[in-house]
């Protein structure tokens, strides 16, 4: 087969790694790719957000399968203009990518299908919203509607904190994404990701894991878009997971199709955890970044086979064949993030680490240069390492981590510490 997955960052390395192994791929490309892809990939730089330039290109390319990787194109409605014109698509519509793109659409669907999540609340204009706050209290949640490269969630602890959020909001930080808020109640317990194929119809669980969405050790300082992860989830057990399918994945499949926009990809459900019962947080409608990279580390080749299934409409067929192992991924990231950084510093030191099923470095934000790696955005690399157990999983990744020059880099030393 022809492959084509779209996008540019750990999450699609880990992806193109994945199918690459399966003998199924006869020509793998990726769009636009980066640095470390370009290792074991064609490159080709267009524009994914555009429908007519994708389909063309695969037109062009022969290609039998296309794999979305990110929101945004899932949100300009690439996945329909591929499948309009008979291309093997994995990946949700525009319609049914509104689970991520929209939480107020999320919060919806979940008073439809009485899926247990947060009690909530949207708001248009920051005066009712300021209102509200001071109603409620704090710890509250406040986030923007829309899309904002997973930075647009604030957690208060204070209520003077979450009125900072709204007049940052909606004095335009995170742009488009903030013109509609949802304030949501805090919800105590564990967080975790569980990770569902569906097909519109079936539905089959690919794996569980946890990241570190705060920049410092011990789960200190602002959001990032993750700093780590690891699989399994321990939290997240077998009863809690059959819950978790039971009240509110299965329900919002069910509620997805009836609308008539049925959901076809992979449903990223993020969950709280609290006294053995899950609550939704959010939807995403692609694979976690950085929680991909420990999921593909784990499920190798299988996971073309898997992709394939769900975008044909078979997964009640599929089954997946997990060995009893632990992956966890360091992300390095320029110094700096999640604020300002700086870009062009050249790493060292990639060449001499090992690329095996257990030991990887993904890359998410590099460009070659003179033909030297160069940093070009704020999370940099993924040192992904499996084992036995987490903490052989950790130890590997570690290990890596320190042979790698980049003085210029920083990542937490602490990965997988809430499981250990």
């Amino acid at each position: 087969m022809n492959i084509l997955i779209l996008g540019s960052g750990g999450r699609e390395h880990a992806l193109a790694w994945a199918v690459k192994q399966n003998p199924k791929t006869d020509r793998l490309i990726v769009a636009p790719g980066n640095a470390g892809i370009a290792q074991l990939a064609e490159c080709a730089d267009i524009d994914i957000l555009s429908g007519a330039t994708v389909v063309t290109f695969c037109e062009e390319n022969a290609i039998d399968f296309v794999i979305i990787g990110p929101e945004a194109p899932l949100a300009a409605g690439v996945a329909d203009a591929t499948r309009a014109a008979g291309i093997l698509t994995f990946g949700p519509s525009a319609a049914a990518a509104r689970l991520e793109a929209s939480k107020s659409f999320t919060k919806d669907i979940c008073d439809a299908c009485a899926a247990p999540t947060a009690a909530w609340a949207r708001f248009t204009e920051a005066a009712p919203a300021r209102a509200y706050i001071a109603q409620k209290g704090a710890p509250i949640v406040v986030k923007a509607d829309g899309l904002a490269a997973g930075k647009g969630v604030i957690v208060a602890m204070t209520e003077a904190e979450a009125l900072a959020a709204i007049d940052d909001m909606f004095g335009g930080e995170f742009g488009a994404a903030g013109a509609e808020v949802v304030i949501e109640e805090f919800m105590a317990g564990e967080e975790a990701s569980f990770f569902i194929l569906t097909d519109g119809t079936n539905a089959l669980p690919i794996g569980t894991a946890q990241d570190h969405k705060r920049v410092g050790d011990g789960d200190t300082g602002p959001n990032t878009g993750g700093m780590g992860a690891y699989s399994p989830a321990p939290v997240l057990t077998d009863a809690i997971a059959a819950q978790a399918m039971a009240e509110i994945v299965l329900p919002t499949i069910r509620e997805m199709a009836r609308r008539g926009t049925p959901y076809q990809g992979v449903l990223y459900a993020g969950l709280m955890i609290e006294n053995g019962r899950a609550r939704l947080v959010e939807y995403n409608a692609r694979f976690g970044d950085p929680e991909c990279q420990v999921l593909m580390m784990r499920l190798g080749a299988q996971a073309l086979d898997l992709l394939l299934a769900c975008a044909e409409g078979r997964l009640d067929q599929a089954q997946v064949h997990w060995a009893e192992d632990h992956a966890l991924t360091v992300v390095i990231a320029a110094r700096g993030y999640p604020g300002a950084y700086t870009k062009g510093s050249v790493i060292k030191g990639l060449d001499a680490l090992p690329e095996t099923s257990s030991q990887m470095v993904f890359h998410a934000g590099t460009t070659a240069k003179n033909g030297a790696i160069t940093a070009t955005g704020g999370r940099v690399l993924n040192v992904t390492a499996r084992g036995a157990t987490l903490a052989e999983a950790q130890a590997k990744a570690y290990a890596m981590v320190d042979a790698i020059d980049w003085p210029e880099g920083f990542c937490r030393r602490d990965i997988g510490w809430r499981a250990l």
